[in-house]
């Protein structure tokens, strides 16, 4: 029987984060207890200020259709914010809002890259870059990171995989899954390299607001006069806001009117009430945020603290976003009490879902065999209790 589906379909992978919290949930319809460590989002309520507009919008009627890039409020509110924030500049025909900041890569992707293309995507990579790629017609090249330097490029790396095909380069620092924040120095000597071979720069800057040891620095503000340069950011994670769905996009108004001729005809416009609560979540206060990030911050040293534990597992301070990725490399070829062989970070963290109910996501599903990603958008009771049954069925892995 011939295939009904559109081919399109065979270029993407369904999303192991989604295929973990599925298998979680089913350990929890048999009443077993979880430990969910794989969620990709902040574990606090929305704002109240934000839950507030949200709930005016609703009783006031913002309940309409908008214009297709958003409302004229939001996207002031989103300039003010990129001038304020990320010191860049850019007019209101220069922002587009979607429906999340995943929607808004989605769109560019569409507009920009088709069949014979290539683009440069950093391992380990966020599960959703190289599907993004693929379902346009496009190739994703994969490029090697330094896991001891915040899983910046590998240069030489980088300069072996461009050729005449390749049209641009997706980058994401903060990082999914790695929580790395790339360096001055490496986000210049991207954008040098860039520059030289005339290609598009995709910045995914959803967790920008989170980071810890250095500053954030978006990257056009290191060369604002590219145009090819476009930035993605969202309210998702910043304000505890994933389910809402607003994200946006800045950068050349050509660019963007492309997105907003193929957002009319999908979307049509992002919620109008997620856009009116979106505009107070940009330009209200900002004080639940840092309150957030001093939270996470507990947090993250608490994880890492309870990883040094663990023999022969490594791991990288993350600099930014809610997650470590620690290397279990150590633990591959391992057989578990019942005498089967772990083969995989796969296998190895389907072995801690069986055997303690913590929930993670392998290293496979980003590009990096033998790592494993920990999100920390939970409580510290849950964090100890987590870690500490990890550390316990490591013990019971035998050669």
């Amino acid at each position: 029987m011939n295939n009904i589906f559109s081919d399109r379909l065979s270029r993407i992978l369904p999303s192991a984060t989604l295929e973990m919290t599925a298998k979680a949930a089913e350990l929890k319809r048999n009443k077993m207890p979880v430990y969910n460590m794989s969620v990709g989002e902040p574990d606090f309520p929305t704002p109240t200020n934000i839950q507030n507009a949200g709930i005016h919008a609703i009783k006031n009627g913002i309940t309409k259709y908008t214009p297709g890039l958003g409302t004229h409020d939001l996207k002031e509110a989103i300039q003010l914010k990129l001038k304020r924030d990320n010191n860049l500049s850019y007019n209101l025909n220069e922002i587009a809002v979607s429906c999340g900041g995943k929607h808004s890569l989605y769109n560019a992707c569409q507009v920009l890259f088709q069949s014979g293309d290539e683009v440069i995507i950093f391992s380990p990579y966020w599960v959703s870059f190289p599907d993004f790629v693929s379902v346009t017609g496009a190739k994703p090249v994969f490029v090697k990171t330094d896991s001891k330097k915040q899983f910046e490029p590998n240069f030489e790396d980088l300069n072996k995989k461009i050729n005449n095909k390749t049209k641009g380069i997706i980058i994401n620092s903060p990082s999914n899954p790695t929580g790395g924040v790339w360096s001055d120095e490496a986000i210049k000597k991207t954008l040098q390299i860039c520059k030289q071979y005339d290609l598009w720069i995709f910045s995914d800057e959803c967790y920008e607001q989170l980071t810890y040891d250095v500053p954030f620095k978006s990257l056009a503000s290191f060369d604002f006069n590219n145009k090819k340069i476009i930035t993605f950011q969202s309210c998702s994670k910043t304000y505890s806001m994933t389910g809402w769905r607003i994200g946006y996009l800045a950068g050349d108004k050509q660019f963007v009117s492309q997105v907003g001729k193929l957002q009319g005809q999908s979307t049509s416009c992002p919620n109008s009430i997620a856009q009116h609560a979106a505009t107070e979540a940009l330009s209200g206060s900002q004080k639940s945020v840092l309150q957030m990030k001093e939270i996470f911050l507990k947090r993250r040293d608490l994880i890492l603290e309870m990883l040094q534990k663990m023999p022969n597992v490594d791991c990288e301070i993350p600099f930014g976003a809610f997650y470590v990725f620690p290397n279990f490399k150590h633990y591959i070829g391992r057989k578990k009490p019942n005498g089967e062989i772990i083969n995989s970070s796969k296998d190895l963290c389907l072995y801690f879902l069986s055997e303690t109910g913590v929930v993670s996501v392998d290293g496979d599903s980003f590009g990096a065999p033998g790592y494993i990603r920990f999100s920390y958008a939970t409580s510290e009771e849950i964090i100890i209790k987590a870690m500490n049954l990890v550390l316990e069925s490591l013990k019971k892995l035998s050669f």
